[in-house]
Formats: structure tokens, C-alpha cells, sequence
């Protein structure tokens, strides 16, 4: 996770975000949340790439399933 995801205190008060950008991670679930789509997200967060986001999502998925 530390590959596409940073915690910087200089870079949004340690917020995590997407690596090399200032989109903060949570972003995206707050997106997917409101029912938006992963193109939805991408269309507002323009620095955040396709394949950064996807990343994102599976290891979200691989941490979730692996605490059951």
C-alpha cells in the first residue's frame, strides 16, 4: 500500500493521498460511496490515474478480505 498511497505531514496535514498527487484517498471511497463511478472520481481528480486508483481499490480489497 505504501507504493500508491503517502502520508506526508507537509502534504495535506498527513492526510493520506494518492501518491505524487494531493488527492486525498479517502476521495475516492467518498466517490464510490455516493454512488459515483471510478470515471466519475477520475473526471474530478484529473492527477490521479487510472491504473493509481485501481491500485488502490485492490489492495483496499486484499486488506478487507484478509482481516476475515
Amino acid at each position: 500500500m505504501l507504493e500508491v498511497i503517502t502520508c506526508d505531514p507537509e502534504v495535506m496535514h498527513g492526510t493520506p493521498v494518492f501518491r505524487g498527487t494531493r488527492v486525498p484517498v479517502q476521495t475516492l471511497f467518498d466517490y464510490l460511496e455516493n454512488g459515483d463511478s471510478l470515471n466519475d472520481f477520475l473526471e474530478g481528480s484529473p492527477t490521479v490515474s487510472r491504473d493509481l486508483a485501481i491500485q488502490v481499490l485492490e489492495e483496499s480489497k486484499k486488506l478487507r478480505l484478509a482481516r476475515l
